[in-house]
């Protein structure tokens, strides 16, 4: 049995891409959260992954401890994670990679928090030129492959690389095009996507190290998390 080791879901954005990726596609796993520490989770995280981060998935000796490389462990295995077609698929392989390797403004002012809503003090110059290259990729690949997922008819990996934006978005209410407000809204509607989001604001944890990023970005404008302690 395969089993993957995520984060808390209010904050851990890295852990819902290979979490959705396989409840969407219906491909078995079992869930071990493993909330973040009080002041580093590296330790603690290395008992299972050799990174000391999430999310890690481990079948049987097998042991991959990076997002895009659990999609490509997967595709081995269920080719729907990928589009069949050679261009579709190398088309969102590319938008994935830049997702997981770019995007540095939006990841590190906009970091992920489910159950707040947060009005920013001002939107950078970096944060506007990562939100105009998100609205430029997602229109490209709707418009070349003709939706509603970010590389034709079906959802793949790439849609669950770009489903921690639709969070951000909705947090920070943060907008775009009317058409790429549209695709990130029909992510949201996910049935997977809403059960992450509920689980989201029921968890106990509190983590301060997140949540202190807040302030230095926004001003908080409601908190929607109804089971959080401190950690």
């Amino acid at each position: 049995m395969r089993e993957l080791y995520i984060a808390n879901k209010n904050y851990s954005s890295w852990s819902l891409r290979p979490w959705l990726l396989m409840k969407q596609l219906d491909i078995a796993f079992t869930e071990q959260l493993v909330p973040f520490a009080e002041q580093d989770s590296f330790a603690k995280f290395r008992s299972f992954s050799p990174s000391g981060k999430v999310p890690c998935l481990v079948q049987h000796n097998t042991v991959i401890w990076d997002s895009l490389a659990i999609a490509e462990y997967l595709y081995e295995h269920y080719p729907t994670v990928w589009p069949a077609d050679r261009r579709l698929r190398a088309w969102a392989r590319c938008a994935a990679a830049e997702i997981h390797a770019n995007f540095n403004a939006l990841r590190s002012i906009c970091s992920m928090n489910c159950g707040l809503r947060i009005q920013l003090h001002e939107q950078s110059a970096p944060l506007l030129r990562d939100l105009a290259r998100l609205d430029e990729l997602v229109t490209e690949g709707l418009h070349k492959f003709g939706g509603p997922f970010l590389a034709g008819a079906q959802f793949t990996a790439a849609d669950a690389f770009y489903a921690p934006v639709a969070f951000r978005l909705q947090s920070y209410g943060l907008s775009l095009s009317e058409e790429v407000n549209a695709y990130f809204a029909r992510l949201l509607q996910l049935p997977a996507m809403q059960d992450w989001y509920q689980q989201a604001l029921a968890e106990p944890w509190l983590d301060k190290a997140h949540d202190a990023l807040i302030p230095e970005v926004g001003t908080i404008t409601a908190d929607l998390r109804t089971g959080v302690q401190a950690v």
